[in-house]
């Protein structure tokens, strides 16, 4: 045997040797003790910890003791934060968030509450433009001829112009008008009627009582408007319009929307709203809006 034959015959195995002093010194640490001069080098064997087995893992996920993970919680307290520091637009947006992607949250009710405020808010102010544009009156223009021209109402004019009564206008004057393009949403399930614009969500409201006509999931539109006093109809300009009973009717179907104050005798039949809910109902629809019952 030659000479660098046998170098290298003792370097294997001496590569040999401290592989196989690792695996052991591994097993050591790692597994179980082996004394002698591992224990010499490593007194106090660390361990990792072993995963535990599945059965348990599945036990703990199991236990009551685990908090339910709320997807929607994160969003809502942050934007809880944004509200506080005034920052409106971007608590809108965690608001929404929670709203249309996490509608089973814990915190949806609560967020849609304060989001229909605050949409509420802007869409009756009359410094908010967005939706909103201003008509100039030209000759020969009436209430009701601007009301259509702009897919609007002549209450809804009156509203945010800050109108009592309707008055005389003249070509130049400008109106403040907003195209009421909102749809109604009917959701027998969760006993709750909501106004969209589109997919937006505006604001929600509880119904107090449901027909069983409004439970079949269809799609239809509003028929018609009227505001009721005594047995008589009343014009949207007239004084006692605002302390008249106001309907919607659903086209095609028997189902009319309707106001109580949760006095007196029940109107039978139809969807029952807060006497104030239906109030801001009727001011944001108009007859052709699209009512969907899901």
């Amino acid at each position: 045997m030659s000479f660098w034959s046998f170098c290298k015959l003792v370097a294997a195995f001496g590569v040999l040797a401290i592989m196989a002093f690792t695996a052991l010194l591994a097993y050591h640490v790692f597994i179980s003790p082996l004394g002698g001069i591992f224990a010499k080098i490593i007194p106090t064997p660390v361990r990792v910890a072993h995963a535990q087995p599945v059965a348990d893992v599945a036990q703990m996920l199991e236990s009551p003791e685990m908090p339910d993970i709320d997807p929607g919680e994160k969003a809502y307290q942050k934007a809880h934060e944004l509200l506080a520091l005034g920052k409106l637009p971007e608590a809108r947006e965690k608001l929404n968030t929670i709203v249309t992607v996490f509608p089973g949250s814990s915190c949806a009710p609560v967020a849609r509450k304060i989001l229909g405020e605050m949409n509420l808010d802007d869409i009756l102010s009359s410094t908010h433009m967005e939706g909103k544009k201003i008509h100039v009156v030209k000759r020969g223009d009436s209430f009701l001829a601007i009301a259509g021209q702009n897919k609007t109402t002549i209450d809804c004019i009156m509203q945010l112009n800050s109108m009592l009564e309707l008055k005389r206008i003249q070509p130049g004057d400008e109106l403040l008008v907003m195209p009421l393009e909102f749809r109604l949403l009917v959701e027998p399930r969760r006993n709750c009627l909501s106004l969209w614009d589109g997919q937006r969500f505006i604001r929600e409201y509880p119904i107090l009582h449901l027909s069983s006509q409004a439970h079949a999931a269809q799609k239809s539109t509003i028929s018609s408007k009227a505001a009721e006093l005594g047995g008589k109809r009343i014009q949207p300009q007239a004084k006692e319009y605002r302390a008249a009973d106001k309907v919607i009717q659903i086209a095609k179907s028997p189902v009319q929307i309707r106001g109580w104050n949760g006095t007196g005798d029940k109107p039978t039949g139809g969807i029952l709203l807060r006497t104030e809910d239906m109030e801001e109902i009727t001011l944001l629809t108009r007859v052709g809006n699209e009512v969907e019952f899901r």
